[in-house]
Order: structure tokens, then sequence, then C-alpha cells
């Protein structure tokens, strides 16, 4: 054959194969596969995590309206997810304007769905009509199935085509994307599958993500989708939510977690609270309405310009701790907003504006001074979840990460001002106190703030001739190299007395400590800086405290607690971790936080003749008799009696250097925080506030402790 021939023949089979029907469907479903990064952001495991996103939220804006309660997420062990929920079905009737059921009107067209104010949704999470066509797009495969009106209908896409797979005519092989797959020519088919059981309603969807689109590496992540799925239980009280991972990756049996939670936000807000309590939460609650003009299609399908009233609802959620670290989450319509929007604006604006007017009325009481509270004063401590509902809200992209409807600004304002200031107006005793609490707390972080902007400012590496503001009964070093420099917080003045003859100052500083530092895991804010002994080591480390605390602008490369090697140091160096871990964490997550281990035992073995008789140091008593039964063994003779330090001033100065400072031969151990969050519940075990815990723990640990490690 000619290959005019040839190629005239090759054209018309393929403008034969190439019906209106497949333009029709893929002309808007192509733009997303030429641009998925467009929709879905990305096309690694982002991108992949977004597709699921998109069909869950399409389940959970159902059982927001109200309409069903369970949703369960499959990870198959081929690689595809399937949504299931029981609510009610997506429609199955035919759409008048394009003629096809709303199975496909769903899944094929761009900006199609029930939420764009028709009144199916009032609220919901899919805005934009793009989600579930976006992943159909994206996918290889999708299948859909629908339980409505006592029948399963049931269809499949490929790539956004609507057709048949081979495997769908039986049920004894497996479903896949590589089946064998034949497009509708004429017109698509919902077909009927099966019966449904009276009243049962709802949907499932399975998708096979493109291999083509997403790169190769693209993976579901399950501690992000049950970090989602956690979330939205909190937001959707009642809700049942089970995710179960089938994929046995690395051997994996197959693992299965149920989500329900009856609480809402408020139990939301305690569950991310990091901290102790200062307050209870608190619920702020309330509504406003605002009008804008929106486009909205006519019955004749045109676009119109109209004028609608909506409602904007607010719910939000804040508590207190003792801690520094804000941690404030909000949503649109159960959909996280990670960066923001205008929601969050007003929230903060509120928070500050009703702050600072409780710390005007208050300021001779709470002794604010000329200084007013900012923003991160008011935000320390805090654990927020701020919620909004409203139909149609404008977010910025198909991501929904920032909302950007302005109305939301000044109605989530005028609710929190309002229900916040009731909240610390309130005359009831315990929300009394709660309230100066908390006030106090803010005044504390306000002038910690100040405080610290103060020794940033003033506070700089004082050389030999220059004059210092820092403690007078510090001994500094006289070296500016702060990586080989080294600040020694010394037990006692009569240590101290020795510390500063067994130091070498060129790069040692000494600070001696005055009995037991405050207890700054019980403590405010304010009584830690008003604390002579907390005070002076935040000084001299020069670094500031808290959230504003500079890891770059510390003073010397090691702190060292050096402590007696008792039970009273023992104690002692946990009051000072504790200061540490609260309000110096960078310092100690860096390494740069050192224990001192002084011995607690010499030895000294005589020898004969004129020879130096030879000092040998042990650190545990265990340690100490197996070098006195070695040494007897050989037959040495041991000064008798065996020296105990009850304390480091015992020591002489050489002693002391070459047991304790000199980096040539002393041991040191380095403060680690491995588990940041084992540590915090140690410490607030140990040390906090609440007795119960500690009294429970003391009594069920009493049989566990061996009596020879007690120095008594």
């Amino acid at each position: 054959m000619p290959a005019t021939t040839a190629t005239t023949a090759a054209s018309t089979k393929s403008a034969k194969d190439y019906s209106a029907h497949h333009l029709q469907v893929l002309e808007g479903l192509e733009a997303v596969r030429k641009r998925p990064g467009m929709y879905i952001g990305s096309t690694d495991s982002r991108g992949l995590m977004h597709c699921l996103w998109e069909i869950l939220d399409n389940a959970v804006d159902e059982a927001l309206g109200g309409h069903g309660d369970r949703i369960e997420v499959l990870l198959h062990a081929d690689g595809s997810v399937e949504i299931r929920d029981n609510a009610r079905g997506i429609p199955v009737d035919i759409e008048p304007r394009t003629g096809l059921t709303g199975v496909e009107v769903v899944y094929t067209k761009l900006h199609a769905g029930g939420k764009f104010g028709g009144g199916s949704y009032t609220a919901s999470g899919g805005l934009h009509g793009v989600g579930a066509s976006v992943v159909n797009a994206l996918s290889s495969r999708l299948d859909v199935e629908v339980d409505r009106g006592g029948k399963t209908y049931a269809m499949s896409f490929r790539r956004g085509e609507p057709g048949r797979f081979a495997d769908d005519a039986g049920t004894s092989g497996s479903k896949s994307p590589e089946s064998d797959f034949a497009p509708y020519d004429k017109g698509s088919e919902l077909e009927v599958v099966g019966k449904a059981k009276r009243g049962v309603t709802g949907t499932r969807v399975r998708f096979w993500a493109d291999r083509q689109i997403f790169v190769r590496d693209a993976r579901l992540d399950l501690e992000a989708l049950t970090q989602r799925v956690r979330q939205t239980s909190f937001l959707v009280p009642g809700l049942t939510i089970v995710v179960r991972d089938e994929r046995g990756i690395d051997g994996a049996e197959p693992t299965e977690e149920v989500f329900h939670h009856e609480g809402g936000i408020s139990e939301f807000a305690e569950f991310l609270a990091p901290d102790p309590a200062v307050t209870d939460v608190w619920r702020l609650q309330g509504e406003g309405t605002f009008t804008e003009t929106v486009p909205v299609l006519d019955d004749k399908g045109h676009m119109t310009p109209t004028e609608v009233e909506r409602t904007c609802e607010v719910d939000v959620a804040v508590r207190w701790g003792t801690g520094y670290d804000p941690r404030v989450s909000s949503f649109v319509n159960i959909i996280a907003t990670p960066k923001g929007g205008t929601h969050l604006a007003g929230f903060e604006q509120a928070l500050l504006k009703v702050f600072r007017k409780q710390l005007a009325d208050n300021a001779r009481k709470l002794k604010v001074g000329g200084d007013k509270a900012e923003k991160e004063d008011v935000l320390a401590g805090l654990t927020a979840v701020v919620t909004v509902r409203l139909a149609e809200p404008q977010f910025e992209g198909q991501t929904k990460e920032v909302l950007g409807t302005s109305a939301v600004r000044a109605i989530v304002s005028k609710v929190v001002d309002s229900a916040l200031t009731e909240r610390l107006s309130s005359p009831r005793r315990g929300e009394k106190q709660m309230a100066t609490q908390l006030l106090e707390k803010v005044v504390a972080e306000m002038k910690s703030r100040i405080s610290a902007r103060q020794h940033k400012e003033t506070q700089r590496r004082k050389n030999a001739l220059e004059t210092s503001s820092l403690p007078p009964k510090l001994r500094d070093c006289r070296s500016n190299d702060v990586d080989s420099t080294e600040l020694f917080l010394v037990e006692g003045d009569s240590a101290m007395g020795t510390a500063k003859e067994a130091r070498d100052s060129e790069f040692q500083a000494l600070l001696p400590l005055r009995g037991k530092i405050l207890n700054v895991q019980k403590a405010a804010i304010g009584d830690m800086l008003k604390n002579a002994e907390c005070a002076s080591i935040i000084q001299v480390i020069g670094a500031g405290s808290g959230r504003s605390f500079d890891l770059e602008a510390t003073r010397y490369g090691k702190v060292i607690i050096m402590t007696d090697a008792d039970v009273d140091g023992a104690h002692i160096r946990s009051l000072l971790l504790t200061l540490f871990f609260r309000y110096m964490r960078p310092l100690v997550e860096a390494g740069r936080v050192f224990a001192a281990v002084p011995p607690l035992h010499r030895l000294e073995v005589i020898n004969p003749g004129s020879k130096k008789n030879e000092l040998i140091y042990t650190y545990a008593e265990a340690e100490m008799r197996k070098q006195v039964a070695a040494l007897t063994k050989k037959g040495r003779n041991l000064k008798q009696p065996i020296q105990r330090y009850k304390g480091l001033g015992e020591m002489d100065a050489d002693q002391l250097a070459e047991t304790t400072m000199d980096p040539r031969h002393r041991m040191l151990r380095r403060v680690t925080m491995a588990d940041v969050e084992e540590a915090e519940r140690i410490f607030e075990l140990l040390m906090g506030k609440d007795v119960d815990p500690r009294r429970d723990f003391i009594v069920s640990s009493a049989d566990t402790l061996d009596r020879e490690r007690i120095d008594a």
C-alpha cells in the first residue's frame, strides 16, 4: 500500500474512533492532566495525598450536613485507595443541562457539583467543583458505586473517560487498571449491578493513581492520613472514621484504627495542648452576616451577578497553658487552613484588642507600667482551634490553604471580642481566678520580652578592660571565643572557693548558686524572673529565655552543672535541668548542657620507700569495692580510712581540677533530648503542680528502689 493511502486510512480510522462524545468528556480534564500542579499542588506524595483529601472531604461534607455518620478509608495492597460512606449517595438521575447522570457529571465535569448555591450544602469543604473530577483525570482507573433507591449503581473511568473494564463482567478477577478497557462510543451507561437494602444509601469510590502523572516514589502517608482523620473526627462530633491499611509495607500486618469523638473542638484543643493548664478550654461562639455579589447560573445556563446574603458561624476553642509556644489551628468548613487567612487574622486582632483593654483596666493591680502587650505575649502558651462555617468561601488556590473572604475577618473579630471579654470579666469565682492568672501570665510574658530585648541590646561580651553589668559573683573567663568557653554552675560557696583555684581562667567561668533554685515547673514566669538565682543564670548565659531565647547569643560554648555527688546535689541538678528545659530548651537540644561527674571516693595506695603514694578516684560504691578487692588481691596496702567526699568543698584545688574540671582528665555527662515529649512528661510528673500522680509514682516505685543508691 502506498504511504499516502496508508496515512489516509489511519486518519479515517482515528477520526472514526474519536467521536464527539469523547471530546465532550475530555475537553476539560485534558487540561488537568497537562497541568496537574495547578490543581493538586505537585505530583509527588503531597499531590497524591491531596487527591485522597478531595474524595474524603466529599464524604465528610455529607456528614457535616447531617447525612451519614460513618466513613471508611481503605489503603489496598495494590496501591489503590477506597473511600466508603453511608450518606445520601451521589445522584443517579439525569442532569438536564448535560443529559448525563449525576455520577458522570461529578466525575467528568470541572466546576460541577452540589456546592454552588443550589441548596444541597450550606457549608462544605469541596467548593470549586473540581475535586472529584481532578482525581478522576489523574487516575489510571476510578470505580464508583452508589447505593440509592434500593439499587446499587456502578460506573468506571480510565483517566477520566467513562467505559467498562473487562474485570467488571464477573467477580472472579481482581480489579486492576491494567485490565482491558472499552470506552463508551455512543452514550455512557450507569449500570445497575445489584440491590441495596431498603433505606441503605451511600457511595464507594476506589481509585488507582496514574503513574504517568505522579513521580515514581509518590506514596500515601499513613501518619498524615491518621492525623487528618483524627482532626476531622474532632471537628465533626459523632462521625466515625475507620482507617484500614492493607498494604503490608515491609511485611507489616493489616492495621485498623477507629476515630470517634463527641467533644468537638473543646476536646480537640485539650488533645493538642502540650502543657499544664492555666485556664479551662473556653468556647467562643457566635455568628454574623454579610452580603457579596457572586455569579450564579440561571435556568438558561447563563452566569448572572447576584447579591446574596451569607451567614458566617464562628466557633473557637481557646486554652492557655504554662508554656510559651502557641499552637493555633484554623479551619473553614472542617478544611484545615495551615497558612491562615482572614478568619485567623480576625481572631488574632480580637485577642490583642481584648487583652490590651483588660490590662489597661487592671493596670495598677497587675503592675503593668507604661508598656503595651504585643501579639506574641498574648499567644504564649495558647492552644486554639479556630473554625468558621460559611457557604462558598473564597480560597487562594485549589489547595485551600488560605481563606480570602474579607468579610470573615470582621465577623470573627467581633465574636471573639465579645465572648472573650465576657469570660475575662466574669464574676464567677473559678473563672475570675483563671482570668487573673491568665492576665498575670500575659504581663509576665510582656516583661520577659522587654527584658530579653534589653539584654540583647546591652549585654555584649566584655573584654578584660570593659565594665560589665553581669552579676558581681560571676567569675568570668578571659577568652571571647564562645566555642571554647565553659560556664560552671557551682553548688555552694565552699565549692566555689576551691573551684576558683582549680579552674583555667582563660576559658572557664564560674557562677556560684546559693542553695536550691526555684522549681520553675510549678512557678509562674513572673516568679521565675524575680528569683535571684534564675535571673542570674539567664543573665550570665546572655541569650534570653522562653520563646525569645537566641542560641546564637549565648556567651559560652558549654554550660556545666557541678553539684555534690549526693541527694541534695542531684536535686539541685534536677531543678537546674528543669529551668533549662522550660526556658532555654534550644541550649539542651544543641547538646551544650552538661553535668560534671565528681568522684565519691579517694583511694590512696601506699607505696614502699620514698616513692609517692598512688591516688585512685572512684565514682560509685560498687566501683570502689571492686577496686579495693582488686588491690587487696595484689597485696597492695591502702591508707585507712578511705576518704568519702561529702561535697566538692572537701577537695583540694588540685584534686578538683584533676577529677572534675580539667578537660584532659574529667568526665562529663551530656544532657540530651532524644524524646522531648517523654522528657516533658517526666519533668511534669516529678516537678509539676499535680501532687497525686507524683505520690502514686513514688508508692508504686518504692519496691524497685535500690537502697544502696541512697546517700544517707
